[in-house]
């Protein structure tokens, strides 16, 4: 894969990402939100977090099938594209996932369900939250409902 600049908007709150993805299992991004603003590299099963530019965190995968990092389309990208999920006749999957609250900087195991819905869409599920999340042809986020979109 080429490089792929990546740029999602807020649309619950005023904030922006720009990601730079290498691949599935290499990127690297930048979000800013009204009281922060985070860079984040992701290096295979490493997670490298700076908030503010001093406050600084790695996390590791661990048993975790894949990381989610909160306000993020592009983790949330990572196990449609890797899996296929948007393929005719995909089922739905249920992951474990190594998610980093933001702006917080903590890391927890959380369980997270991606049904497929078909036209690219995939219903997003952890604990009770559930969104609709559109997808483009290659499984990178272009909307996620009420939440975020894509912009460019």
């Amino acid at each position: 894969m080429a490089i792929r600049t990546f740029v999602w908007r807020g649309l619950d709150a005023p904030r922006m990402e720009i990601v730079r993805a290498e691949s599935l299992d290499r990127a690297y991004g930048t979000q800013i939100g009204i009281t922060y603003e985070l860079r984040w590299k992701l290096d295979g099963a490493v997670l490298e977090l700076a908030m503010n530019g001093d406050t600084a965190i790695r996390v590791e995968l661990g048993g975790a099938d894949f990381f989610d990092l909160h306000h993020s389309a592009f983790f949330n990208s990572l196990p449609v594209a890797r899996d296929g999920l948007l393929d005719e006749g995909a089922a739905a999957r249920e992951y474990s996932m190594r998610f980093v609250r933001v702006p917080e900087l903590s890391a927890e195991p959380v369980r997270q369900r991606y049904e497929p819905l078909g036209n690219r869409l995939v219903r997003y599920r952890s604990d009770s939250y559930e969104a609709e999340i559109a997808f483009d042809p290659d499984g990178f986020v272009t909307l996620y409902q009420d939440y975020l979109e894509r912009v460019g």
